[in-house]
């Protein structure tokens, strides 16, 4: 469906009614434009890339479906198609360019997984989690969300902003 290539930020990619054939390949035409076939795509100057391959799946199509599905099934670590996810997945382009400076939070924070650095729009409650590889010259793309339900996703946002961030951007 080429029309959602002409989709801006902050608008939402439609979805609706498409059967889950043309919504895949929807929305794989924004993913190969913004993320697979896009050699610039890269946050404060370092590349972009995504995790190595999980039991043996390809890594662009495991990094495909993170953006676009969410875990269902933590114990078998099964992933269900996520509309709020899939609607905004032309935004992730948009925030690693930086291309909104206003209300904007770009910081790192040491975690239990590993280090990981967040990209927070306070507006629009979306994150991009970036991994920073062990080069520190480059990043894996973990994932990307809206912030749903009550404020409590975005106070654990702010939380990790305000209490656990690192001095430097990773």
């Amino acid at each position: 469906m080429p029309f959602n290539l002409t989709k801006q930020y902050n608008d939402l990619l439609d979805l609706l009614g498409m059967s889950a054939y043309e919504r895949t390949r929807s929305l794989r035409g924004v993913f190969n434009r913004d993320i697979q076939d896009n050699p610039n795509f890269s946050f404060n100057g370092k590349p972009i890339y995504p995790t190595p391959k999980e039991n043996g799946i390809l890594a662009m199509e495991t990094l495909f479906n993170h953006l676009t599905k969410k875990e269902a099934d933590k114990e078998e670590h099964h992933r269900e198609f996520d509309m709020s996810r899939s609607q905004r997945l032309h935004w992730i382009r948009y925030h690693v360019e930086q291309r909104k400076a206003e209300r904007m939070l770009y910081f790192s924070v040491s975690e239990p997984r590993g280090n990981r650095t967040y990209i927070y729009d306070i507006d629009e409650c979306y994150v991009v989690v970036l991994e920073p590889r062990r080069d520190n010259l480059s990043y894996y793309l973990l994932t990307a969300y809206h912030l749903e339900g009550k404020d409590s996703a975005r106070d654990k946002i702010m939380r990790k902003y305000n209490r656990r961030r690192l001095q430097e951007l990773l």
